[in-house]
Formats: structure tokens, sequence, C-alpha cells
């Protein structure tokens, strides 16, 4: 899929992303918007995957551990054809099988359950220790937050990673710097993450995590590196594509209202 339509396709998982939460009357809409270019790539230009065939086996997973993205995940999937797209608007509603974080068990397509910050991370490594074992090509990718590196989960897992070398994962970062108190050097500082990483025996690579090239370029590297795992850096915006939106921690964990999805709807475009 070339550059264009990944960018079409982003535009639709934004406003997916934008009607849902507001349907919801909750949700976090700020960093499912930062991380929705990345999942766009993964999705639609780099995972071996079968929206016919959620369970299909030597398939690539993906594992989104900041699980309050789950806005942006299920918007992916059903832009990818997993289910209906309008069944994303039952978001956060009784009886819907789109929970707040992404449940496995409900939700085709979705790998894992999470919510807990740093679970995802190290249910990767289960993941991608498997495929190794079984003597599977499939590559593993994990999404967290950068707030979410305050969690010692995430550094046990990191470990893990490292000591097995394990190049069949790619750990991406979205590096947006805001989390639900605030800066994220005001909560609990994060950085340098290249360093901790690398010192943890990853390969890491630093990238604009809004710019597509990059993205494909930063995953195609990954894939060439032998004997240790990857980490990604993405530096992102929080609330990405919507003006008001972005930068903004405030739009950490809060849907917008009539008046302000109109505005954000007008500025991301897209179909849904």
């Amino acid at each position: 899929m070339d550059l264009l339509e990944l960018e079409r396709q982003g535009r639709n998982i934004r406003r997916g992303i934008l009607l849902a939460t507001h349907e919801a009357g909750s949700g976090h809409p700020g960093g499912s918007l930062s991380c929705t270019d990345i999942l766009t790539v993964l999705y639609f230009h780099e995972m071996n995957i079968n929206p016919e065939y959620p369970d299909m086996q030597g398939r690539d997973r993906f594992v989104m551990s900041k699980g309050h993205g789950a806005p942006a995940l299920y918007c992916v999937l059903a832009e990818r054809g997993y289910y209906d797209k309008s069944e994303v608007l039952t978001l956060r509603k009784l009886n819907s099988k789109f929970q707040g974080h992404p449940d496995h068990k409900l939700v085709p397509g979705v790998e894992t359950s999470t919510g807990s910050l740093g679970q995802g991370f190290s249910a990767s490594i289960g993941m991608a220790l498997a495929d190794r074992i079984d003597g599977n090509s499939a590559r593993t990718y994990v999404l967290l937050g950068d707030g979410e590196l305050q969690e010692g989960l995430v550094w046990e897992s990191a470990m893990a990673a490292g000591h097995y070398g394990l190049d069949n994962l790619t750990v991406i970062i979205d590096f947006n710097g805001l989390q639900i108190d605030g800066k994220n050097e005001d909560v609990m500082t994060v950085t340098p993450i290249d360093k901790k990483f690398e010192a943890f025996g990853f390969n890491v690579i630093s990238i604009d995590g809004h710019n597509l090239k990059e993205i494909i370029d930063g995953l195609n590297e990954s894939k060439n590196v032998l004997g240790k795992p990857t980490c990604i850096i993405a530096k992102t915006v929080k609330g990405k594509g919507v003006s008001f939106m972005e930068n903004q921690a405030g739009w950490h964990g809060k849907a917008p209202n009539d008046r302000e999805l109109e505005k954000a709807l007008s500025e991301v475009g897209g179909e849904w």
C-alpha cells in the first residue's frame, strides 16, 4: 500500500476514534490519536494477518500494552475488516464487546487483554518465545506508552527480552511526552529511553512517529537485526490531527462534546 493510501486509512481511523469516544462520552482520544499512524502502518503495510481468520497459524501479532489506547486498536481492526465499523460506536456501552480496554475473549483480532500497564509487554515476550520454540517466522509487535515506562514490570520484561535475544520482537514506544497527570518529567522522568533499552541489550531506533516512511523504515530495520530485540522510540504528538487536542494532557481521558466533535471531524476528515 502506498503512502497516500496509508494516509487515507489514518484519517479514517482518527475519525472513528473521535466518533466512538464522543458516542461513549468517555475514553482516551489523546493517546489513541498519537499512535494512529503507527497502527496504520502495522496493520495495512507490515503485519502478516488475515481478518477472515483472526487466529490464523503463523500470523504476526500486535499487543496494545497501553490498553487505554483501545479506541485506536478497535478502529484500525474495523478499518482492516475484522468487523463492521458501526460496531465500534458502541464503545463502553452496556453489553458492548468494545470495553474501555481490549478484551481478547470478545474482540476478534485482539491478541491479549490489556489495561494494567506493563503486562502487555510481558505477554508479548511469551508470544515471541513461543514462536521461536515452534519454529514460526512470525513477529510480535508491542506498543507501550511513555508513561507506561514508569512501571517496574516494563523493565523486568526488557531484561527478559534482552536475555533471550528475542529478535522476533519489536517494542514501539509512543513517546508523546504526556500522561494523565501532565508532563512525564513532572510525574516521573522516563528519559533517556534509548540508553535504558540499550542497557538491556536492545537495538534502538528513533523515528518521527507520524512520518509514515520513517515508521516503515524503522520496522524494516528491526526485521534485519539478529540476536537482539528492537525498540523503536516513536516521537509523537498527543491528540495528533486535532488542533485543540494536540500536546494537551487534559485530552488523555476526556471525550469531545458535540461542538468539539464537529471541529475535530472537520480537521481530520476521513470516512467512517
